[in-house]
């Protein structure tokens, strides 16, 4: 009963549809497919992506498969609170790029009445949960995670290996520095880049005077 007398009815609500993966896994691909299927209806669309993001283009969202949609790149997730004003869809590349602020964003346009739709990358190439996204799949009512397929294993990938040595949780980059892996190759690949410690040399002189 309490509900039944809170609850605004007549209030148009929103949802957050998440899209996570490895690096590789089709991500941007899903939401550009999402997307263009909403203009297609005729309904309003905006993307965003962090103004970071200029690996194929400046303004463009483009996946690895060259699939592409206009958008707009802004350097911090309050902006696209102010730039979505009147849209019925939105959609948010490479969210795990964002500040915490975007979970606020997404929550907010969701409650509006708009329909959110975000990728990223669910874990960092060390393993670890990757900036804002738990908790924009914690919040969101749908999520869909999508899976690379590894390159050393055949199997499904859900791992970002990084190649190099560089340690910055930021690094954008292709399939030179990036490799979907499965967990166990992940692993077995994280122990072979462990440095290797260093083994002393037997002295010849001391093992003869003992």
């Amino acid at each position: 009963m309490f509900l039944e007398n809170t609850v605004n009815h007549k209030e148009q609500f929103g949802w957050i549809e998440v899209i996570c993966g490895s690096m590789f896994s089709g991500k941007t691909e899903e939401l550009i497919r999402r997307l263009k299927r909403a203009q297609f209806a005729h309904q309003k669309v905006e993307i965003f992506k962090p103004a970071v993001d200029t690996r194929y283009h400046d303004e463009m969202v483009i996946s690895h498969d060259a699939n592409e949609i206009r958008s707009t790149p802004v350097p911090a997730a309050a902006n696209i609170r102010i730039l979505a004003q009147g849209c019925d869809v939105i959609g948010i590349d490479e969210a795990q790029f964002f500040d915490d602020e975007i979970i606020a964003v997404c929550n907010d346009l969701a409650n509006s009445g708009v329909r959110v739709i975000v990728a990223g990358l669910d874990m960092d190439f060390k393993g670890n949960p990757f900036g804002p996204m738990p908790a924009l799949m914690a919040t969101a009512e749908y999520v869909t995670k999508v899976h690379a397929v590894c390159t050393r294993t055949g199997n499904l990938a859900n791992y970002s290996f990084r190649k190099g040595s560089n340690d910055n949780l930021v690094m954008l980059g292709e399939t030179e520095e990036y490799e979907p892996l499965s967990r166990a190759a992940y692993y077995r690949a994280m122990r072979e880049a462990q440095p290797q410690p260093n083994k002393t040399k037997r002295n010849d002189n001391q093992d003869s005077e003992m």
